[in-house]
């Protein structure tokens, strides 16, 4: 039994750096691709958005100096990197990719088209969407968003590194205490950071519940669509 038909997995770019403190571990992306064959095996609709973290953020590139929109650009260009690996580490085991673009750039990949993105999904492809919204100011979090909303998702699953959402930073407050699930009203009126706000917004208003669990532990993306209560449900 499977928990949801359609997901949008938001995966962290800085996760990828494994213990690594730049660019892409292999064992990572090798934990990663594994996971995700294990839900596409139970016959999950599978679209995926990365963040460039790992290999640039436009916002830190513009705090040094960088203009703000070529960095961001740089940005949706690193998150082109990190779907072309994952991609690639998925058709090595076996399964069916295809990576998307905001921003035309074929033969890298294709340009991107809800309806084809659907379609690609109900025949078993993974669609791997990359370039964020492909539109500068606008992060990793609100591209998966906006993707999410598009495809029909039954849920965003945020993969992070921590287990959900806590009442503050549990890495810098051992206090902290980790919410099962929240409503959109109670992450603004507590200022929590689940995401930016636009991709809150966006989906509080669209009616994407999110679900934040810890993606760097083996089995655990497994779990969360076979019901299991690991993370924090972000809804209505």
């Amino acid at each position: 039994m499977v928990k949801f038909k359609r997901i949008l997995l938001k995966l962290s770019g800085e996760s990828l750096m494994g213990k690594q403190n730049y660019g892409i571990d292999a064992e990572r992306l090798s934990d990663y691709a594994r996971q995700i064959k294990e839900v596409h095996d139970m016959g999950v609709q599978i679209g995926i958005v990365i963040g460039g973290g790992n290999i640039f953020r436009g916002l830190s590139g513009s705090q040094k100096g960088f203009d703000r929109v070529k960095g961001d650009q740089m940005g949706m260009c690193a998150t082109v990197i990190n779907s072309l690996a994952l991609s690639s580490a998925l058709g090595a085991i076996g399964v069916k990719t295809k990576v998307m673009t905001a921003i035309r750039m074929e033969p890298i990949g294709e340009f991107y088209n809800k309806w084809k993105a659907i379609e690609a999904m109900e025949n078993g492809t993974i669609c791997i969407f990359s370039c964020g919204t492909g539109s500068p100011y606008f992060t990793t979090d609100t591209g998966s968003s906006l993707r999410g909303i598009e495809i029909e998702a039954d849920v965003m699953l945020k993969g992070t590194r921590v287990d959900g959402v806590y009442t503050a930073d549990p890495e810098k407050d051992p206090t902290a205490q980790k919410f099962d699930e929240i409503t959109f009203d109670e992450i603004y009126h507590r200022h929590l950071k689940v995401m930016d706000l636009t991709a809150t917004t966006m989906c509080r208003e669209n009616h994407l519940p999110i679900y934040v669990f810890n993606m760097d532990v083996y089995g655990n993306l497994k779990k969360v669509i076979s019901g299991e209560s690991i993370g924090t449900l972000v809804h209505d």
